[in-house]
């Protein structure tokens, strides 16, 4: 039998997506998630948590070794985009080989799609111990409110 109900031999979704892998791995995976609900593609830096509550939209991403000035966030049309330039660290000598490397080094880019709802006027971004803390009001409008019942 097979090793998947899903799939024969000589399956043609299977062979696209095969060669979907392949093309991400020699090209790299260049589809930017649409939404904070989208997942991440892997290797993705900085690495997201994205959290929404009554008051504010709140997102963390985790870069650490990062100078703070080295680092852009911009608000445009609904799109929270961060991005920056992570340079190779000054550990090794020039001439260093290195073997496996698991920190990302080069320039980065995320964006993420904010709710309708946010006050993109009122945007706070803070960087401390590596993480960057953005912090994205909600409207006064949209905020839920208790409304007196008058006798």
């Amino acid at each position: 039998m097979y090793p998947s109900m899903l799939k024969g031999p000589g399956d043609l979704f299977a062979d696209f997506s095969r060669l979907q892998d392949r093309l991400d791995e020699l090209l790299g995976d260049v589809r930017e998630p649409s939404s904070i609900r989208a997942v991440a593609r892997q290797g993705a830096f900085p690495v997201l948590k994205v959290g929404s509550g009554e008051e504010a939209t709140e997102i963390y991403a985790f870069a650490p070794g990062l100078d703070p000035s080295a680092i852009d966030v911009s608000v445009e049309k609904g799109l929270l985009t961060i991005s920056g330039n992570r340079p190779p660290s000054a550990e090794g000598g020039k001439d260093e080989i290195a073997y496996a490397r698991e920190r990302f080094i080069g320039a980065f880019r995320r964006v993420v799609s904010l709710p309708e709802d946010a006050d993109t006027g009122r945007v706070e971004a803070s960087y401390r111990n590596g993480v960057l803390k953005l912090v994205v009001p909600r409207l006064e409008a949209a905020k839920p409110r208790q409304i007196a019942v008058n006798r």
